[in-house]
């Protein structure tokens, strides 16, 4: 939530259906309305990075302040009205009538009745990160000519060859499926630090998978297993949200769509290290990738990625 001081004169809003409550000159309608005891959603903390706080604007709209450059951006790319204004980034010069537009019984309990101190556990921080998707190939042809205990048996193996080469290069696995996972760098480390781990923990990767296959798999179990790995850099959220079913670290944003997108590409693609541009930027030294633009399943732009492994063999 904005803080400038809170000094000045104060006014009065009418928040329609709720009450009237006094605000200060210098002070948000968010404040406002929390300091009164409204239930006013604010899924971001008051800081401008989500629409939950909306109100629409009733009577009085000449004393609001001007259009926070936050907001600006928003309308951009949501059809707001005119009147519709984000609680969190708007001051009032006078008296104002307006409804809060979200006010399902959900959400109080989502943002409301839980320890408001506790801002990572509710909301997330936004943060930049280095993120990381691989899907294991030829598993299901595994799977159907070997008993499950084998199964879980070689799973075991790959998924600890896996995690030792993330936690080698300080990265964190966020989440995990049955031929696959995901992975973020950068917590504690600048951007490019973490775009420079993740490179090497897929490099890593796939040399120890290629000598997992020569020593072991295709020795004891007459197969090779290959992996395709996608990387990509962005600002998404970070937090313990309440998502998962035993509310565990989250991160989400559209970077890691796109991150699970190019992963998905290394297919099409013929190629088991597949990187974006973003986060190619940030390598040091730069790689020798062939470079190629495509269009990115289930996205509208068409992405500059870069081709670093190998073909997949037959």
């Amino acid at each position: 939530m904005a803080t400038p001081e809170n000094t000045g004169p104060s006014y009065f809003i009418e928040f329609i259906g709720d009450q009237t409550v006094p605000i200060r000159e210098g002070q948000t309608i968010l404040d406002a309305s929390l300091e009164a005891g409204i239930p006013h959603y604010h899924a971001c903390g008051g800081q401008g990075q989500c629409t939950t706080c909306r109100v629409h604007i009733n009577n009085g709209g000449k004393f609001l302040s001007e259009l926070s450059k936050r907001e600006i951006w928003l309308r951009k790319s949501i059809p707001f009205g005119p009147h519709v204004r984000l609680a969190c980034q708007t001051y009032v010069s006078g008296p104002v009538s307006l409804h809060r537009m979200i006010r399902d019984e959900a959400d109080m309990t989502m943002y409301l009745a839980e320890d408001r101190q506790n801002d990572l556990q509710n909301t997330g921080r936004e943060q930049e990160l280095a993120l990381f998707f691989l899907d294991i190939r030829n598993f299901t042809p595994f799977m159907e000519r070997f008993l499950p205990f084998d199964v879980i048996h070689i799973v075991r193996r790959l998924f600890c060859l896996f995690r030792n080469a993330i936690d080698n290069h300080h990265g964190t696995i966020i989440e995990t499926a049955g031929d696959g996972f995901y992975a973020v760098f950068g917590f504690e480390t600048s951007v490019q630090q973490a775009a420079n781990d993740a490179y090497a923990a897929a490099q890593e990767i796939l040399a120890e998978l290629e000598e997992f296959n020569r020593t072991y798999v295709e020795k004891h179990f007459f197969h090779r297993f290959q992996a395709g790995i996608g990387l990509h850099t962005g600002k998404v959220i970070v937090g313990n949200i309440g998502i998962g079913v035993n509310n565990n670290l989250t991160v989400m944003g559209l970077p890691v769509n796109v991150a699970s997108r190019i992963q998905a590409a290394t297919r099409t693609l013929n190629n088991s290290l597949v990187v974006s541009e973003q986060l190619g930027e940030h390598l040091d030294p730069k790689p020798a990738c062939q470079r190629v633009q495509t269009q990115l399943k289930g996205l509208t732009d068409t992405y500059e990625l870069l081709l670093c492994g190998e073909p997949f063999y037959v």
